[in-house]
């Protein structure tokens, strides 16, 4: 009995083999949920009569199948909660640049920025904002007429501070 329980297993892992090799044209989703009760009721549908499956065994295998679902729906939220925590995170980092970027009206900024003329010279400007802008998602600072981003900021006072003189520009050497 058990030779003709081998065969019956065999043809049947055979044709389930086929099976699968046709589906794998029509779908590659091999996360489908409902995939593991399709293969548990296959199972009991074409399982030997003579000798029927444990109930423990099928309590565990739907063990199994709570568990992965489970799991499943734990992968779930904890992507939801990343894009979420990512979207505040960028949110704030936002707030921050536009909150450090007014910060700076009305305060004397030291600014270097490479020298036209040479490139191997940088240039530093240093004078009052006078005004605060937002280009291309990064800040922007006017000082003496003209904007410059707050990447080029070297120093910052409060007015008054310092002994240079608002409007001053000088050329710096730097290597």
């Amino acid at each position: 009995m058990s030779v003709i329980s081998d065969q019956i297993t065999t043809m049947q892992n055979q044709t389930a083999y086929n099976q699968t090799n046709n589906n794998t044209t029509k779908s590659s989703d091999t996360s489908d949920p409902n995939m593991f009760l399709t293969l548990m009721l296959q199972q009991l549908q074409n399982q030997d009569p003579t000798q029927p499956t444990d109930n423990t065994e099928w309590l565990s295998q739907l063990a199994q199948y709570s568990s992965l679902e489970q799991m499943t729906q734990m992968n779930e939220g904890f992507q939801d909660c990343m894009s979420y925590l990512s979207a505040m995170y960028n949110d704030m980092v936002t707030n921050a640049e536009i909150t450090q970027t007014l910060s700076l009206i009305g305060k004397d900024v030291t600014i270097s920025i490479q020298d036209p003329d040479d490139k191997e010279k940088t240039q530093e400007i240093t004078g009052t904002v006078t005004e605060a802008s937002f280009e291309d998602g990064s800040g922007k600072i006017k000082v003496n007429g003209e904007y410059y981003s707050i990447a080029n900021i070297v120093s910052i006072r409060e007015p008054g501070e310092s002994d240079n003189i608002a409007g001053e520009t000088t050329d710096n050497t730097k290597s």
